[in-house]
Order: C-alpha cells, then sequence, then structure tokens
C-alpha cells in the first residue's frame, strides 16, 4: 500500500529556510522523501547539512523579497510540485508611531511577495499541466489583533485571505493551497516576546499544552498539506498552536 504522506519524487521549494520555522519545514519534507530547494538570503548551510547527514538532496536558491518579484523567474521548467511560502519579517513598534518604512518593508515580504511567487509557481504549474501544493506560513495573528505589530498582523490577516481566494481558483486546477497559523513559536521573530517575563508568563498562561512551540511542531502539518494525504484539502489554515485558539 503506497504511503499517503511519502514525497518521493517532489520538489519543493521552502523559502526563509536558513533558520527557524523554514529549516525545521525544509528537514522534515527532506525526510518525507522530496528534493528540497532551500530559499534563503543568508546561506541556508546549516539547512543543508541538517538534511545531508539525514540522507536527503537538498539545493541552495538565494531570494531576497526586499524585492517581491525575486522569485519570479525561478520556477520555470525546473520541475518544483511544492512551494513553502515560509519568509517573513517583523517590525515592532507602537501604532502611534509606526514608520511608513516599516509598513512597507513588512508588507512587501509577508504578503506581495508571497502572491507573486505563488503565482509565478502556478503559472508554471499550469504551462505544465502539472498538479502541486502551496502551503503559506500564517500566524495566530492571521485571527487576533496582537500589539504593537500592525504591519505584521495586517500581512498575516492577509495571508489567510490569499490562502482561500487561490483555492478557490486553483483547486479546479489540481493546486492546494493551504496555509498553517503557528502558536507562539521559538524562534528569532518571538525572541523579544520570550525575554519580556511579564509577557512571556501571559502567553504561557493561555497556552493548553503549557509550553511554548518548537519549530520541529510544524514541520509534521507542513508534511502533511504537501502530501497526498491533503488532496482534498484547499483553503485551510490550520492551527499549530498548543491549543491557543481553543482556549
Amino acid at each position: 500500500m503506497k504511503n499517503p504522506f511519502s514525497l518521493q519524487g517532489r520538489r519543493a521549494l521552502v523559502t526563509g529556510a536558513n533558520t527557524g520555522l523554514g529549516q525545521a519545514i525544509a528537514v522534515g519534507l527532506a525526510a518525507a522523501g522530496a528534493e528540497v530547494a532551500c530559499g534563503a538570503r543568508r546561506s541556508p548551510e546549516e539547512t543543508l547539512a541538517l538534511i545531508a547527514s539525514a540522507g536527503g538532496k537538498a539545493s541552495a536558491v538565494a531570494l531576497d523579497f526586499a524585492d517581491p518579484m525575486a522569485a519570479r523567474d525561478i520556477f520555470s521548467n525546473r520541475g518544483y510540485d511544492i512551494l513553502v511560502n515560509n519568509a517573513g519579517i517583523i517590525r515592532r513598534s507602537d501604532s502611534i508611531d509606526f514608520s511608513e518604512a516599516d509598513w512597507d518593508a513588512v508588507i512587501d515580504v509577508n504578503l506581495k511577495a508571497l502572491f507573486f511567487t505563488s503565482q509565478a509557481f502556478a503559472r508554471d504549474l499550469m504551462a505544465r499541466g502539472a498538479t502541486g501544493k502551496i502551503v503559506n506560513i500564517a500566524s495566530l495573528l492571521s485571527f487576533q489583533g496582537g500589539i504593537r505589530v500592525p504591519s505584521y498582523t495586517a500581512s498575516k490577516h492577509g495571508v489567510a485571505g490569499l490562502t482561500k481566494l487561490l483555492a478557490n481558483e486553483w483547486a479546479a486546477q489540481g493546486i492546494n493551497v493551504n496555509a498553517i497559523a503557528p502558536g507562539y513559536i521559538e524562534t528569532n521573530n518571538t525572541e523579544a516576546l520570550r525575554a519580556d517575563e511579564a509577557r512571556n508568563k501571559a502567553i504561557l498562561d493561555r497556552i493548553p499544552a503549557g509550553r511554548w512551540g518548537r519549530a520541529e511542531d510544524i514541520a509534521g502539518a507542513a508534511v502533511f498539506l504537501c502530501s497526498s494525504a491533503a488532496d482534498y484539502v484547499h483553503g485551510a489554515v490550520l492551527n499549530v498552536d498548543g491549543g491557543w485558539m481553543a482556549r
């Protein structure tokens, strides 16, 4: 019986794969059998080493989404059938003081780049008559407001909306578009929150699982959504949050 979670023979691009969630997802996809291209603006050598040491196959792709169109020519006739839009940045400041530069930087990377990378990927799939999977990395702030991160909150609400819109348009073309909404995960983006004793305690007090998530907690969900086990899953935003949203 064929393993529905196997990614053997599949080729994936994971953006922001040099650290954190992107690294864990890239390692997870490779462990499931995919050949993984690790897209990053800095060298993903650590990710490549982790995959190679486990017997997987991976390569590096230079991508800097300070230019939201950076991936427009990356897919053509290269056989990709999985795209994980993980690259993202965050800026923190009171909304009364938030700058236009910080607004634009976050929206460009987190939302504009995600849309146009997905568009380029889908155009290649359709030109080849191929099917594929897109997994976007959303956030709890796709549903909640948060504080002091206005552009991040706006971008992640947008990610959830675009996930549903693209699923509506592309499901009939054999392209699954879904998202993962990680909870509070130990990554560089949450370092400031974990260092704030009061905020850290308030967050932990609400998480039913009683701990911050680890990047590896996201990898299994990504493998599922990229696999044939999720062939009839379209437009879902899957919370992986230790129970935060159920509280």
